[in-house]
């Protein structure tokens, strides 16, 4: 079962850049890179709860703003020697609008 929930135009997310949305207690950040794909995933690091709405995008991972921990945006894996993960969320776009699905199975 999903619950896909339109979040905002992807104009509005600058290339390699994020948003943030805002659902219940958590913040999520919905990411877009240099070719328009979409991710999204917790607004916190998994090793000091960072804003990794402020990191930066490079590829498909972003990097932490507090301590360089580069997590990929798929899988919510911190990346090299780090270990911990971040909630990732499905993402997709459909006419111009992107969707997140709010449930976690």
């Amino acid at each position: 079962m999903s619950n896909w929930t339109e979040v905002v135009e992807l104009e509005a997310i600058p290339s390699m850049g994020s948003r943030v949305v805002e659902t219940g207690e958590i913040q999520i950040a919905v990411f877009r890179t240099a070719d328009n794909k979409v991710f999204a995933i917790k607004n916190a690091c998994p090793h000091k709860g960072g804003p990794l709405s402020e990191g930066i995008v490079h590829g498909t991972s972003v990097t932490c703003p507090l301590h360089n921990w580069k997590i990929d945006l798929a899988s919510g894996e911190a990346l090299g020697p780090d270990e911990g993960c971040a909630n990732v969320f499905p993402a997709k776009v459909e006419n111009g609008q992107v969707f997140v699905d709010f449930l976690i199975v």
